[in-house]
């Protein structure tokens, strides 16, 4: 009999995600390797303070008549499902049964495939379809006046209530405001000489910038301190012509079909670029790891998705590479003093370190405490009726830490994540992402 490891101490690896084979959607097939992965699950339990997923599975299990795997229905496999937000962190950080281990557990990517398989069957409602139509909303918001009066809904208590029971959006969620006055129209005009551009090891010196939906229509400032930032440093900046949702907010709805759509739409443009000399660039780190990470496991045979993952960069990664080739700036003439800095869950799954921290740590009279903890935000979970309490549950250790830290800024990489962090702060500090707080020490 075949020896079984305990657990590995192997670096993970990933496999391909088999979407568009027959045996991935077929329900029966599902059931099993999910029975099989929760059974898994159940006897470990490393992963009970990650997310809501694991106690609500453990839960199930714990009560069961037999209370094991084998006594939860399968009916009740889904609800397991829905709390995954696809932050990969169990893959990432606790889980010893991942690839290369002969158990071969994948939760995140098992997940997905329920999604999948949920969406194709049961459809998506309204307010996920909103919610997830990033494009589409921000460029409804933008009108003038649906921008004004949509922004003060959002503001208003009472309407508030009113959106919670039409649409199930909780009424003390965090939901992001919309600039008339969008990135692209803030940067019209903005020089781009080539020529300047300095490079420095692998990077180019050449940055092309994938806005993003977020960074475009509901933080322009992040997108404009990104610039500034860069161009600071003698990084020629452009914007991408062109471009449409990422797909990471279909993706965790498990519409894959609207995720090849939006994968499409962007890689020509990008590839494109890469092929012009451009480095990628993308404010937000759910953006990045899309197409670093996901977009090859979903297309690994499609080069031209490969080429663009291994040319897209974490804004402070590529501002260390630079730093490593002495072409990083590191006159700061504003100390930041304390800091507690939000690690985001989706620039852990990067493998990139902590470049954020190491390049706040350069400004002279400043002191960094990360913060590896999920924020429980996700984009769209938080903003659930049905998830909303259970999100602020998730994020509470990340607000106690800052709290206790008595820091001069708070924030993250993620700025839906430093907005659900300052949604149940005291007091009248806001969270600012690490960039921001960069131009600052910069004094630009």
């Amino acid at each position: 009999m075949p020896h079984i490891k305990e657990g590995s101490l192997e670096a993970p690896t990933r496999h391909a995600l088999d979407w568009k084979t027959p045996e991935f959607w077929d329900e029966d097939n599902l059931n099993a390797e999910l029975e099989r992965v929760y059974d898994i699950c159940h006897g470990c339990r490393r992963c009970v303070s990650l997310c809501n997923a694991f106690p609500t599975l453990f839960d199930l299990v714990d009560e069961s008549d037999t209370m094991e795997v084998d006594g939860v229905a399968k009916a009740d496999y889904v609800k397991v499902v829905d709390h995954c937000y696809l932050c990969d962190l169990c893959y990432l950080t606790k889980c010893p049964y991942v690839p290369p281990h002969e158990w071969n557990v994948d939760f995140p990517h098992l997940m997905l495939r329920a999604k999948a398989i949920k969406s194709k069957k049961q459809g998506v409602s309204m307010r996920d379809k909103m919610l997830s139509s990033t494009d589409a909303m921000g460029s409804f918001m933008g009108i003038p006046i649906v921008n004004q009066v949509g922004n003060a809904v959002n503001k208003n208590g009472m309407m508030r209530s009113i959106t919670e029971s039409v649409l199930g959006i909780h009424k003390d969620a965090v939901v992001p405001e919309y600039h008339g006055k969008t990135l692209r129209k803030r940067t019209v005009g903005m020089a781009v000489d080539e020529a300047k551009a300095k490079p420095a090891g692998e990077t180019t010196g050449k940055v092309a910038l994938f806005a993003t939906c977020y960074a475009n229509h509901n933080a322009p400032q992040l997108g404009e301190d990104l610039i500034a930032v860069l161009q600071h440093n003698d990084v020629v900046v452009k914007l991408a012509e062109k471009e449409q949702c990422c797909g990471m907010p279909k993706l965790e709805l498990g519409d894959l079909d609207a995720v090849e759509a939006a994968k499409d739409a962007n890689i020509p443009v990008l590839s494109k670029l890469v092929d012009e000399g451009w480095d990628i660039m993308a404010p937000v780190p759910s953006c990045v790891l899309m197409f670093k990470q996901e977009l090859p496991l979903m297309f690994p045979d499609d080069p031209e998705v490969i080429k663009v993952s291994q040319a897209i960069y974490d804004p402070f990664e590529y501002l260390m590479l630079r730093h490593k080739e002495d072409a990083l700036k590191t006159e700061f003439p504003n100390p930041l003093g304390k800091v507690a800095y939000h690690v985001a869950c989706h620039q852990r799954v990067q493998k990139i370190g902590m470049k954020t921290r190491d390049i706040l740590q350069l400004i002279p009279e400043t002191e960094v405490k990360p913060i590896e903890r999920c924020s429980g935000h996700d984009g769209t979970y938080a903003v659930k009726k049905e998830f909303h309490d259970i999100s602020t549950k998730i994020c509470r250790p990340v607000i106690s830490q800052v709290q206790r830290a008595e820091v001069d800024h708070y924030g993250s990489d993620c700025p839906m994540a430093g907005a659900q962090i300052q949604n149940g702060m005291e007091g009248d500090m806001v969270a600012e992402t690490p960039i921001t707080l960069l131009r600052k020490a910069y004094g630009i």
